[in-house]
C-alpha cells in the first residue's frame, strides 16, 4: 500500500483532533504562530448511553473502496492499531452503497463485535445502520465523513475540509493569477465532505471576478472518471486555465488527461496529500493539495474505541460533538524533495 507524504511545500496541513470527549489535545508539533485550534458547535448538546459493546473480540472496520489509497491507508491504520490492542479485525468495504454498507453492519451486530470503525456511505444513509448497532449496544466511531445525526455515533472524528479547502483555493488562485476561466470536479453527491469542500474553494474564488467557471462536473471521487470527465470539458471548453478536484484522486485522474492533451499549463488542486500527488506537484502538473492525515485519524478511532471498552463510566456522554484541528499553508513553489511520514502521523517539524 502506496504511503502518504508530507510535503514541505504547497500543501495545507489539516490536523483532525477527537471528536468526542474533552482529553484530547491539538497535535504539538505544528507552529505556534499557527492560528488556535477551534471548536466546533456542540450538536444539540445530546448524550449518549454507554456502549458496552456486543461481548466478542471482534472489531470492524468498514469503509468505501480501498482501490482508493486515502480508504486503503485508514483501513490498513486501523486494522494494524485494533490488532495491536489484540483484537481480531474484520475489513469491510460498502464502496458507497448504503445497502453493502448496513448488510456490514448486521455482520457486526451478528458477530457480536466490540465495536465499530465506519467512514460511512452517506450522511443521511449512515443513520439507519449506524442506529442499528446502537441499538444493539455496539459503539460506532465515525471518521472521515459526517453523518446528520446526533447522539447514535460515540464520535465523529473529521478533519477541517472548510479550512482546508479554503487554504488550498488561496494558492490556486494566486498560481492563476486571479483571473482565467475554469472547471470543478466534485465528490460524491452523498459525502458531505463533496459540498463542504466546494463550498469553501468558491468562498475563496468567488471573491475574484476575473476567475469564471464554465464547467462543474461530479466525477465521484474516481480517477478514471476524473480523467474521462477532464477529456470532455478540455474538448468542450479548451480555453480553461485551471481545474479544482475535490480530492486528490479526481487531480490525478485530471492531470493524466491534461497531460494526453498536451494541456501543461492546466492548474490543477486537490485534497489529502496522496503520493501520486506529491510527484504532480514535484513535476509541476499540480499546483498543491490540502495535506488530511488520514491514519492519525484512524488510529485515533481505535484508541478512543479502546478506552471506551475500558471505561466503567459513559465515556461516551459527549457523543457527536465534533472538535476540529488547524491546519497550515505553506509555501508555495519551488517544489522540493518532498520528506514522509509514514503512514500520515503528524507534520514534520519546520
Amino acid at each position: 500500500m502506496k504511503k502518504f507524504l508530507a510535503l514541505l511545500l504547497a500543501l495545507v496541513m489539516v490536523f483532525a483532533l477527537a471528536a468526542c470527549g474533552g482529553t484530547e489535545t491539538t497535535p504539538t508539533d505544528a507552529p505556534a504562530s499557527e492560528a488556535p485550534a477551534s471548536e466546533a458547535p456542540e450538536d444539540g448538546g445530546e448524550e449518549a448511553t454507554f456502549l458496552p459493546g456486543g461481548g466478542s473480540n471482534i472489531v470492524y472496520v468498514i469503509t468505501p473502496a480501498t482501490s482508493n489509497v486515502f480508504f486503503a491507508t485508514e483501513a490498513e491504520v486501523a486494522r494494524a492499531k485494533a490488532e495491536e490492542l489484540g483484537y481480531e479485525v474484520k475489513t469491510v468495504s460498502h464502496d458507497d452503497d448504503a445497502s453493502r454498507q448496513l448488510e456490514a453492519i448486521e455482520a457486526a451486530i451478528a458477530d457480536k463485535a466490540a465495536f465499530i470503525i465506519l467512514d460511512n456511505a452517506g450522511a443521511d444513509a449512515t443513520i439507519e445502520a449506524v442506529q442499528a448497532a446502537y441499538d444493539a449496544g455496539i459503539p460506532c466511531f465515525l471518521i472521515d465523513r459526517e453523518i446528520n445525526t446526533t447522539g447514535i455515533a460515540v464520535a465523529q472524528i473529521v478533519a477541517d475540509n472548510a479550512q482546508g479547502a479554503a487554504a488550498i483555493a488561496e494558492k490556486w488562485v494566486e498560481a492563476m493569477n486571479y483571473e482565467g476561466k475554469y472547471a470543478e470536479l466534485l465528490g460524491l453527491e452523498s459525502d458531505t465532505n463533496a459540498q463542504v469542500r466546494s463550498d469553501n474553494f468558491h468562498s475563496v474564488i468567488d471573491q475574484y471576478p476575473d476567475l469564471e467557471m464554465v464547467a462543474q462536473q461530479s466525477a465521484n471521487w474516481d480517477q478514471t472518471e476524473a480523467y474521462e470527465k477532464t477529456e470532455a470539458i478540455l474538448e468542450a471548453n479548451p480555453e480553461i486555465t485551471g481545474i479544482i478536484c475535490g480530492n486528490d484522486t479526481m487531480a490525478c485522474g485530471a492531470a493524466a488527461a491534461c497531460a494526453d492533451a498536451g494541456r501543461t499549463d492546466i492548474k490543477i488542486i486537490g485534497v489529502d496529500g496522496s503520493d501520486d500527488a506529491a510527484a504532480l506537484i514535484k513535476s509541476g502538473q499540480m499546483v498543491g493539495t490540502a495535506l488530511q492525515q488520514c491514519a492519525l485519524i484512524a488510529e485515533m478511532a481505535v484508541e478512543q474505541a479502546e478506552r471506551n471498552q475500558r471505561a466503567a463510566a459513559p465515556y461516551g456522554a459527549a457523543a457527536s460533538q465534533k472538535r476540529k484541528g488547524t491546519f497550515r499553508v505553506l509555501p508555495a513553489a519551488p517544489i522540493p524533495e518532498a520528506r514522509g511520514i509514514c503512514p500520515f502521523r503528524r507534520a514534520p517539524p519546520n
